[in-house]
């Protein structure tokens, strides 16, 4: 199955909404470092519901956007989700983005990157339409110090790169950005039970589920194009 195809069928269960929910726990937080200001134009790559760009709207009051999934049906609801003249939403490839160069001032991504096949070129392209400047700001729940979401990848039909935080720096080099921080943000609203009430139906130690949402959470890299 394609990841199209995988996220056809999320969107189309509804599952947009609940990644959007999840998400927000760390997303927010990401979100409330990016360096925008009024009327900057803002990438939002693998879009999903359409969530970080209408939160940086309401509250950074950011100008024309774009939102850019490879699911149709994901840009579907993401177009019903809002009525923002500012916002669109469109159906491309992370690997030939449909802008001018330095058209962009600052692209945010979360759980998506690690989709790529080739995400050196992603992040070529990544660097070609930002302005000079520009951050890239890169969040994911899956890479490799977060042991225990590793097993998402046996969960979804379509290969998801599993890097480590050394990784991500280096290919962000690589694809010509510079890396101006990097850090995991926890999830602090996930409730972890006393460990009398362990195992549960999804975990079995108390330890593992606060490495994966307290020690770890999301893995937030920053690129800055030169």
């Amino acid at each position: 199955m394609s990841v199209q195809q995988e996220f056809d069928q999320w969107a189309n269960a509804g599952r947009d909404r609940g990644m959007e929910e999840r998400h927000w726990h760390t997303a927010k937080h990401a979100l409330s470092r990016m360096p925008v200001e009024a009327g900057d134009t803002i990438l939002d790559l693998g879009t999903g519901s359409g969530y970080a760009l209408r939160a940086l709207r309401e509250t950074q009051d950011v100008g024309m956007s774009v939102g850019l999934d490879g699911s149709p049906e994901m840009v579907q609801n993401a177009r019903g989700y809002s009525d923002d003249a500012l916002l669109s939403f469109l159906i491309g490839d992370f690997h030939q983005l449909p802008f001018d160069d330095g058209a962009i001032d600052h692209i945010w991504s979360m759980e998506a990157f690690y989709y790529s096949q080739e995400p050196i070129q992603v992040l070529e392209e990544i660097q070609r339409v930002l302005r000079s400047g520009g951050t890239f700001f890169c969040a994911v729940n899956f890479f490799e110090e977060s042991e225990y979401t590793h097993e998402w990848q046996n969960r979804i039909s379509v290969d998801m790169q599993l890097w480590n935080r050394q990784q991500y720096r280096e290919s962000f080099r690589q694809g010509g950005l510079h890396v101006a921080e990097q850090d995991t943000i926890p999830d602090r609203e996930i409730e972890i039970p006393s460990a009398e009430e362990f195992p549960t139906e999804e975990w079995e130690t108390r330890e593992a589920m606060i490495d994966r949402y307290r020690t770890w959470g999301t893995l937030l890299t920053v690129g800055v194009a030169p």
